[in-house]
């Protein structure tokens, strides 16, 4: 394929390639990005005619993970890939996160980019290099893409915090032991996404790692713009274009600015004021649209004129729509124990946000199993956030999880991950549901302080509450402001939404979208600050409530007795098939989870019952030990001897020279199968077969008496497995020995 190009950047130490001209070319633009083993393809496609009736850019983003590419088959029952997992969710909301802003605002044709794991290799995660694919494949596609204020394609990269020291593009086992996990998508000229997980590390850190990000993709920015130069495509301006008329939007400034100025300071609450509003709205409508003019057209102006209004407000007069200070947290309640059944709960209350998040307590099986491209095979923690309908006053129809709902449990289950306590600590699986009840800004982060009340009121030992606050943006020319706890309207308006959650020591998690160019490391570092200063005053409240996680767990709770067993006895605890454990399920209701190591769970909300699943699974894994005296069932006879279980699924031989105080012609003349024999074990060999003695239990010897008389020869010929001796030319000598008592 004479077409073929490939182009080439080392990026923190790995190759990263980037080559068109092989796939998809009936696409807009495609090209296959890799790394390592990791390899993608990445396509850019724009539809030809805009689509009808919608006031919005229509980008759809999709992440493909195909299994082939692990060389594993789907685990359903249709053996292929369904619905989208939750990785593969959050990794289509990263490539779309910092793509939206650099497409024209006019643009309502679709534009689909589609990106398809062909092979992942299980070192180097695929999530960045979705990002660069693509936005290589809009590079050199036809679709208009990098238009003002941005300039140009984005750059991605990771960033890890290991030993004290920043790693670029790090591997799956380098983030298996790094404080933090930065990825930062951006321009040259600004930076567009941020989304952290980080083990409290401190701001100043964090800052540091953000400027090496950011000066990190330049190389692959440079990459892009190269391709763009030698095969990019010509960028398509046929398509409709859905741009304000100047001349309207001075029509209604001046028909509604001064009306929506007068809404926005005398009416604090968000109902009635967006009541107003649309009072307003209406008017301009009724009063300015014509047969020339749609209504769509003046609502649209009057949303500019609105934006503008707000964020004139901010900058000029430092006055927030609700009338708060720049600084100020909307007032705060907290409430736990809320319901009286679930293991866990709490209700947090800022403003006219409010989450209920509720605490469930699992056995290891409730675990999730992955079964995703990633190496990490299940989920002990869950988060999930459900984002119904009426928290904003609307009706509408309940679908599944959102992908916005997905991604802010995702963030809050971020948040909360580094103060969970270890699977040896408390080996229970967590799950906590966050239910926003009511929306007014930041329900995620209202999910962070809502889970760790719910998790503290279930008893689960966390090391430290978590906090998080949302942090917002407004930008005129050379002045800024930042605003602490960022209600709807600032967010939908404002110029960055930034959201931090963390401990009293340092940040746990980090997502920041922004809009404009020229966000500083000055700016920043004062967002983080600024952030600080609220979580602390947050966390204040909660420690307020609930100053420590409760000493005892809901009664509702199962309880978990954890075990250790040698591996060696696993098969006998589960048995053939299963069979050995799921009897003494069944017999003491207590259900069992065998994990790594010989670790043993045993779960029951009653304790008899987790004490005698404890006994059971005690007994089966006891090893004989000698000198002891065990009771035990005949389970077979033989001619030289009985063979008597003296543990489930252990057994051991009594000679026939052994089964009494006195000469025994036969073994059936002294014991029966299925008949109980209080036996000791005298020895047991290196092949694990065990000797045992009736008559040392009689006699009172002890195991080395028992030994040595065995082994004591006789005066007959015939070996009887170490006594000597033959049974029909002893007589009635006992060979030696003590007389019968």
């Amino acid at each position: 394929m004479s077409n073929v190009k490939q182009y080439n950047v080392v990026v923190g130490g790995n190759l990263l390639t980037v080559e068109t001209g092989k796939l998809a070319n009936l696409a807009g633009g495609a090209v296959t990005v890799r790394c390592g083993d990791t390899m993608l393809l990445a396509t850019a496609t724009m539809g030809r005619q805009p689509r009808a009736g919608i006031d919005f850019f229509p980008l759809s983003v999709d992440f493909e993970e195909r299994l082939y590419s692990i060389g594993k088959i789907p685990g359903s029952f249709f053996r292929r890939e369904g619905r989208p997992s939750e990785e593969a969710i959050l990794v289509s909301r990263l490539i779309d996160r910092p793509l939206r802003p650099l497409f024209p605002k006019d643009l309502r044709n679709e534009v689909q980019l589609i990106i398809t794991a062909l092979s992942a290799d299980h070192v180097n995660p695929p999530d960045i290099l979705a990002i660069v694919g693509a936005s290589a494949a809009l590079t050199i596609s036809d679709v208009p893409f990098g238009v003002a204020p941005f300039s140009g394609p984005i750059g991605a990269v990771r960033v890890g915090l290991i030993d004290g020291e920043f790693v670029l593009n790090p591997t799956y086992e380098q983030m298996a032991v790094s404080k933090l996990d930065l990825r930062l998508a951006g321009t040259r000229e600004a930076v567009l996404m941020v989304e952290c997980a980080a083990n409290e590390v401190p701001e100043d850190q964090l800052v540091a790692a953000l400027e090496l990000a950011h000066k990190s993709i330049a190389p692959i920015i440079d990459l892009q713009v190269q391709m763009a130069k030698e095969i990019g495509k010509t960028k398509r301006t046929d398509y409709p274009s859905f741009k304000q008329d100047p001349a309207l939007l001075e029509r209604v400034a001046t028909h509604s600015r001064a009306r929506v100025a007068s809404a926005l300071k005398d009416v604090a609450n968000k109902e009635d004021r967006n009541a107003a509003l649309d009072v307003i709205e209406a008017e301009a409508v009724a009063a300015l649209a014509t047969t020339e003019v749609t209504g769509d057209a003046v609502k649209d102006c009057f949303h500019s004129v609105l934006k503008a209004e707000v964020r004139r407000e901010i900058v000029d007069h430092s006055r927030r729509p609700d009338g708060r200070g720049l600084r100020e947290i909307r007032p705060i309640s907290i409430e736990t124990g809320l319901s009286p059944r679930a293991h866990g709960s709490g209700l947090f209350t800022r403003g006219e946000t409010q989450i209920l998040s509720l605490a469930t307590l699992g056995t290891p099986r409730d675990a999730q199993m992955l079964d995703t491209l990633s190496p990490q095979t299940s989920k002990r923690y869950m988060h999930h956030y459900n984002f119904p309908p009426y928290s904003t006053g609307e009706a509408r129809f309940l679908r599944g999880s959102s992908r916005r709902e997905i991604g802010h449990g995702a963030l809050a289950e971020r948040a909360l991950l580094p103060v969970l306590p270890s699977e040896e600590e408390f080996s229970y699986t967590l799950r906590v549901v966050s239910e926003a009840l009511s929306s007014n800004g930041s329900t995620s982060m209202a999910s962070v302080c809502g889970s760790t009340l719910a998790l503290m009121d279930a008893g689960v030992p966390i090391r430290k509450p978590v906090a998080g606050i949302a942090m917002g943006l407004v930008k005129q020319d050379d002045k800024y402001v930042i605003l602490t706890d960022i209600q709807g309207m600032e967010d939908h308006l404002g110029d960055m939404d930034f959201k931090v959650a963390g401990t009293d020591e340092g940040i746990t998690a980090l997502q920041m979208d922004i809009k404009i160019t020229g966000l500083t490391p000055k700016v920043m570092a004062s967002a983080l600050a600024q952030a600080r200063e609220a979580r602390l005053d947050i966390l204040g409240k909660m420690a307020a409530h609930i100053a420590a996680p409760r000493a005892d767990l809901s009664p509702f709770a199962p309880r978990l007795y954890v075990m250790m067993v040698p591996e060696s006895k696993i098969g006998a605890i589960i048995g053939p098939g299963g069979k050995v454990i799921r009897a003494i399920q069944e017999e003491t209701g207590a259900k069992i989870d065998i994990g790594d190591g010989g670790r043993v769970v045993i779960a029951s909300a009653d304790g008899e019952a987790a004490q005698r699943a404890m006994q059971r699974i005690s007994e089966l894994i006891e090893t004989a030990e000698i000198g002891k005296l065990y009771t035990g069932r005949v389970v077979r006879i033989e001619s030289f001897g009985a063979f008597v279980e003296i543990m489930p699924g252990t057994d051991g031989l009594v000679h026939i020279s052994q089964l009494a105080d006195f000469r025994v012609e036969q073994v059936e003349d002294v014991v029966k199968l299925g008949e109980e024999l209080t036996v000791m074990v005298i020895d047991v060999d290196n092949g694990g077969k065990i000797r045992l003695s009736r008559q040392a239990v009689l006699e009172g010897w002890t195991a080395e008496e028992a030994r040595s008389r065995d082994r004591k020869p006789s005066g007959g010929g015939g070996d009887r497995g170490g006594r000597g001796g033959d049974r029909g030319g002893r007589g009635g000598d006992r060979g030696g020995r003590p007389p019968r008592r």
